[in-house]
């Protein structure tokens, strides 16, 4: 996933889980036996009051060069548009807009920060809304970029990094999406957490499936 010599790019929303990435990735460097470099990059959506000043901070503070994108995606979506399903446009763009800036950082690798229940809430919104059993790999080549995608923390459940979050008091920012909470994904989410109540191993036994499944790039 890291090799040696690689610039890595890293997706910083200013969630929880982009900036446990950052933080993992910058101790990682500490010991790994592979130099690599990182680079932050944040985009503005357009919409919304969202203030990376904090993110801005705390890069200078651990000594990761920070970069924010100004993008008017939100208002391309929202109000030219006026999607009604907006959230698979909205990830498609906001990919795209990432992967231009790190090609201009001279990056060879966008690090994102995708765990464990991203890739098992993602099989199961493809299958109940495309009718497809797929979910996203820990690592995909884009050929058309010249650029890896890689997830660090794929393996890592959501309840962990929340606790690495809320211990390290990272700098949170508040997503401006209007209707964040609202999504399908949400609807996925909640479904597992109430399946989890009668099946205290659902979550495991999806993510054996997806390992098991033969899905592209899961291949063990």
């Amino acid at each position: 996933m890291i090799g040696d010599g690689d610039k890595i790019a890293i997706g910083v929303s200013g969630g929880k889980d982009s900036m446990t990435l950052l933080t993992t990735l910058k101790q990682l460097q500490r010991f790994y036996p592979k130099k690599f470099e990182i680079e932050a990059i944040s985009l503005t959506m357009g919409i919304g009051n969202a203030d990376f000043t904090p993110v801005a901070e705390y890069c200078r503070q651990i000594g990761v060069n920070y970069t924010i994108e100004e993008t008017q995606i939100g208002k391309i979506i929202f109000e030219y548009r006026q999607e009604k399903n907006p959230c698979s446009m909205c990830a498609n763009l906001r990919r795209g807009a990432l992967h231009n800036v790190s090609k201009k950082l001279g990056c060879n690798k966008v690090a994102l920060g995708h765990h464990r229940d991203d890739a098992i809430e993602t099989l199961l919104l493809s299958t109940f809304f495309e009718g497809n059993l797929h979910t996203f790999s820990p690592v995909t080549y884009l050929d058309r970029k010249e650029l890896y995608l890689i997830r660090p923390l794929i393996y890592t459940e959501e309840k962990q990094i929340k606790t690495v979050a809320k211990s390290g008091q990272f700098p949170i920012v508040k997503s401006p999406c209007h209707i964040d909470g609202k999504t399908k994904r949400q609807y996925v989410k909640d479904l597992i957490y109430q399946l989890q109540k009668e099946n205290r191993d659902i979550k495991s036994n999806l993510f054996g499936a997806i390992k098991r499944a033969e899905i592209d790039g899961w291949h063990e």
